[in-house]
C-alpha cells in the first residue's frame, strides 16, 4: 500500500487540507488537482519531498479531470460548495463534478473512492444543496458501485464556517440570530477525525459500496451552540429569535446580493436556512465513524476554545465574561 497514488480532489480545502496530512503520514503519495495549483503550495510541506503532486484541472472540463487521474490508485472527492458564486454552482460543481470525476475513475480503473457528501443529502429535499449533494452520491455509485459514502454533520476546527463565522459575527452584531428558535439539533465532528475515517476507509474494503454518518460525540441545539460561540469568545450577545419565515426571505436576498459580492459569502442563505428546518444528526440506524475505525472523538469543548480565543476582545488569556 506505501505505492498507493490518492488523488484527492478538493484537497486544498478547509477538510481536504487534513486529509492530506493524514495521507502523507500513513506514507501514500497524494496528488491534489486545482484550478490554480501554484496557489497550493502550503499543501507541499504537510508530506515529504515530492509526496504531495499539485495538478491543474477543473471538474466542470472532464479532460483535465482524466489527466489528473492518471496513474491513481484511489479517489477522494471532496468537491463542494457552501454558497453559490460566479462560475461556481451547486448542478456543476456537486452533482455534475462528482460523476464527472467518477466516470474519469471508472474509465481509469479505479476502484477504491470516497465521495464526500453531507447528512441531510436528499434527493426530493426543498434545499438546492441537499438535492445535489444526493445527485452527487447517485452519479457516484452510478459509475462506481464500490465508492464509499462519508456523510458529515458540521464540522469544527481551526479554518471551519460555522464557530468562526459566528464569533465573527459576534464582534460587530448586537445579537446573533436564532433561526426557527434554535431547535435545530447538530452533532459537530472534529475534522482530524472526520480526515482519519476517510483515510480508513480506502484502505478497508468492507466499508466499499457503503454510506457512513459521521457525528462528534455530542448532539447540541443550534441555539446551544449559539452560546457556546459567544461564552468562548467572551462576546456579551443577545440572541435574537428569527422564524423560518422572516429568515428564509433575508437568506434569499443576501444570496442575491452577494452573488454579486466577490470578495465574501452571505452570512446565510435560504438554502441554509431551508437546511435548518431539519435535523443534522446521525440516524439512528446509520453506519457511523466508529465504524471507520475511529473511536476517540474530540470534543467541541475541547477544540473549539484552541481557536476561537483570537475573537475575544483582549486576547487569548481574556476571561469568560461573568453574569
Amino acid at each position: 500500500m506505501q505505492g498507493d497514488l490518492i488523488v484527492v480532489f478538493g484537497g486544498s480545502g478547509f477538510i481536504g487540507t487534513h486529509v492530506v496530512k493524514q495521507l502523507a503520514k500513513r506514507g501514500k503519495r497524494i496528488r491534489v488537482p486545482m484550478r490554480r495549483p501554484h496557489l497550493g503550495h502550503e499543501l507541499r510541506v504537510l508530506g515529504d519531498v515530492g509526496q504531495v503532486q499539485l495538478v491543474q484541472a477543473n471538474v466542470r472540463y472532464p479532460e483535465s479531470v482524466e489527466r489528473a487521474l492518471e496513474g491513481a490508485s484511489a479517489v477522494v472527492n471532496l468537491v463542494g460548495l457552501l454558497f453559490e458564486k460566479g462560475a461556481q454552482k451547486f448542478d456543476e460543481v456537486q452533482a455534475q463534478g462528482a460523476e464527472t470525476i467518477a466516470e474519469a475513475a471508472a474509465k481509469a480503473g479505479v476502484t477504491r473512492f470516497v465521495q464526500v457528501s453531507a447528512i441531510g443529502a436528499d434527493a426530493k429535499g426543498k434545499a438546492h444543496y441537499a438535492r445535489t449533494k444526493a445527485a452527487a452520491e447517485e452519479g457516484v455509485r452510478r459509475h462506481v458501485p464500490t465508492a464509499t459514502i462519508v456523510r458529515p454533520s458540521i464540522v469544527f476546527g481551526p479554518e471551519d464556517q460555522f464557530f468562526n463565522r459566528f464569533a465573527d459575527m459576534a464582534k460587530f452584531a448586537p445579537a446573533l440570530p436564532l433561526i426557527g428558535g434554535g431547535k435545530t439539533k447538530f452533532q459537530p465532528v472534529y475534522v482530524q477525525d472526520v480526515a482519519e475515517a476517510i483515510a480508513n476507509a480506502l484502505d478497508m474494503p468492507a466499508a466499499q459500496g457503503k454510506t457512513y454518518e459521521l457525528g462528534g460525540p455530542g448532539v447540541y441545539a443550534f441555539k446551544e451552540l449559539l452560546q457556546f460561540t459567544l461564552d468562548t469568545a467572551a462576546r456579551k450577545r443577545g440572541l435574537a429569535n428569527l422564524p423560518f419565515f422572516v429568515a428564509g426571505p433575508m437568506g434569499a436576498a443576501a444570496d442575491a446580493v452577494f452573488k454579486l459580492w466577490p470578495f465574501s459569502g452571505p452570512p446565510i442563505t435560504g438554502d441554509q436556512v431551508e437546511m435548518l428546518k431539519s435535523d443534522n444528526v446521525v440516524s439512528p440506524d446509520a453506519l457511523t465513524i466508529r465504524d471507520l475505525g475511529v473511536t476517540q472523538l474530540e470534543t467541541i469543548e475541547t477544540i473549539v476554545p484552541t481557536y476561537l480565543w483570537r475573537f475575544r476582545p483582549h486576547g487569548q488569556f481574556q476571561a469568560k465574561p461573568t453574569e
